[in-house]
């Protein structure tokens, strides 16, 4: 008997724990099938205007300015890819393999999970708390009121901006990796390595590296994006709960980025693509 009402609270909270999370997939696939409605009606729907200079401003604002950050960490991945790699390579003598390494790596998995990570913090949190500030400050109401509704006009624009320059960010980010590995080749690895770098890549490379990177990187802009909105709209309790809001929203996305990368490892592995 004792040991039995030990285990109860244990069993408790882990049913609440799991009860909680699948209320949050639940209210994340409601607000992505609202999204997918409103952009379907949108597009094919002469009635309901599509709100393309919004979804051009978040692009600016997501994409464009979140370039920068993008290219610096990028870039010395390529850098840290290359050093930490020449070591081993070199007690075989496979020093030159290096840029296959680099570019199979980058391509497929570090440039769209670490792109990812970045536009969480930067782009993710500061969805939240726009979206968090304007529940506090009853604009959501305020729409409502006026028959706006707040996710064809404030969330739609964000999760199209954020999946499309996902993907965008995704190419630059493996041209960056690609091209820190190319500098070290050429200013500290010699010419066996420097020699036949972009070649070797190009060889090693297939469509299919390329593309995988780009469907994770368009999964993950989406995860970030109905996280961030989900977030901010789920605001209750002022100031605080806007923190709070940013905060969960960085975490999960970055969760979120590294389960939906497991699995589409595991896909990718079982269908050889």
């Amino acid at each position: 008997m004792p040991d039995a009402v030990a285990k109860r609270p244990m069993i408790q909270t882990l049913g609440a724990m799991l009860l909680k999370a699948l209320m949050y997939i639940g209210g994340m696939t409601l607000l992505l099938a609202s999204v997918l409605r409103w952009t379907l009606r949108g597009v094919f729907s002469p009635k309901v205007k599509f709100g393309r200079g919004a979804v051009a401003t978040q692009m600016v604002r997501v994409g464009v300015r979140s370039c920068g950050i993008v290219i610096l960490v990028q870039l010395f991945i390529g850098v840290i890819l290359a050093l930490q790699m020449t070591p081993p390579l070199e007690e075989y003598g496979q020093q030159s393999t290096i840029s296959t390494i680099i570019g199979i790596a980058g391509f497929r998995m570090l440039g769209p999970i670490l792109t990812a990570v970045v536009l969480s913090g930067f782009a993710g949190a500061s969805i939240a708390a726009e979206l968090g500030t304007m529940v506090v400050a009853e604009e959501i109401e305020a729409m409502e009121a006026m028959a706006l509704n707040p996710v064809r006009f404030l969330v739609v624009p964000r999760v199209i901006a954020t999946f499309v320059m996902m993907i965008l960010l995704a190419v630059l980010a493996d041209l960056m990796i690609a091209l820190g590995g190319w500098i070290i080749a050429k200013f500290l690895l010699g010419p066996e390595v420097y020699n036949g770098y972009w070649q070797s890549m190009r060889d090693s490379l297939e469509y299919k590296d390329f593309f995988s990177g780009l469907i994770m990187a368009g999964v993950f802009g989406i995860l970030i994006s109905l996280i961030a909105c989900y977030e901010g709209l789920k605001v209750r309790g002022g100031a605080e709960g806007v923190g709070k809001a940013t905060t969960m929203t960085v975490v999960y996305s970055i969760v979120a980025i590294i389960l939906s990368a497991a699995v589409f490892t595991m896909i990718f592995y079982v269908f050889k693509f």
